[in-house]
């Protein structure tokens, strides 16, 4: 069981600023949890409703399990792990950055993209939503822990430093599928609703864009930018071989 200073203070750690005073952070589900254990990372708390999970998780209720989720229908685990120091730029050959991403499940499933295509790093601008938010490392399933995610103050200045051309994604922008995409470069995803900030507009080598397809006055509006990063991908790497 948990105490009652336990589960008030898991209930904080659904905002940004209680998981940076405390240094903590939640993480549901088995296979989240079990990346995140078997990766070595630091924890806490361990609840779970399965007995024989691990040694150090405390058994609980399914009633009390909803009583510290995050979501409506919570997973039978539910950790509290440390937060990371913030991990060295690694310069890889190819960086991914994000630019004012809100959405949780959006980010996680572009962090959760990066592992799969072996990447290791994903710039984040300011504003875009911590990777620590329990939804993101829910939509992460546990790639997490293989993704350094660093948060900088100028989004432009970083990528300009690391000495290679940039590249937004934009509506306008040259057609993936005609236009030859460089290793060595840096690729900018925007937000659905406001796209790639002014500042960073400037400083971009190119613009590049995913053409969608349909031939009719009405036709949709954007696609889902974590669905973009996966395409983009794809088509970086199959260029690759």
């Amino acid at each position: 069981m948990y105490s009652d200073n336990q589960r008030k203070l898991i209930l904080k750690l659904n905002k940004k600023k209680f998981r940076l005073a405390n240094k903590l952070f939640v993480a549901e589900g088995k296979k989240v949890v079990n990346e995140l254990i078997n990766s070595g990372w630091p924890f806490k708390m361990l609840f779970s409703t399965e007995e024989n999970f691990h040694k150090d998780a405390h058994l609980i209720k399914n009633e009390d399990m909803k009583k510290i989720s995050h979501f409506n229908s919570p997973s039978p685990v539910l950790g509290v792990f440390e937060l990371p120091d913030e991990k060295k730029i690694l310069s890889e050959t190819t960086t991914i950055a994000v630019d004012g991403i809100s959405d949780p499940g959006n980010l996680g499933t572009i962090i959760r993209l990066c592992d799969w295509f072996g990447l290791s790093e994903l710039f984040c601008s300011h504003d875009t939503v911590d990777c620590f938010n329990p939804k993101v490392i829910q939509a992460s399933a546990g790639s997490i822990v293989r993704i350094n995610c660093h948060y900088v103050k100028d989004l432009v200045k970083s990528l300009v430093l690391l000495n290679k051309p940039i590249f937004g994604t934009s509506t306008n922008g040259d057609s993936i599928y005609s236009t030859k995409l460089l290793d060595k470069a840096s690729y900018v995803f925007g937000s659905e609703a406001h796209g790639i900030s002014e500042s960073l507009l400037y400083q971009l080598n190119g613009e590049i864009s995913i053409p969608q397809f349909r031939d009719t006055n009405i036709k949709p509006e954007s696609l889902n930018v974590a669905t973009a990063t996966a395409i983009f991908l794809s088509e970086l790497n199959r260029n690759k071989n």
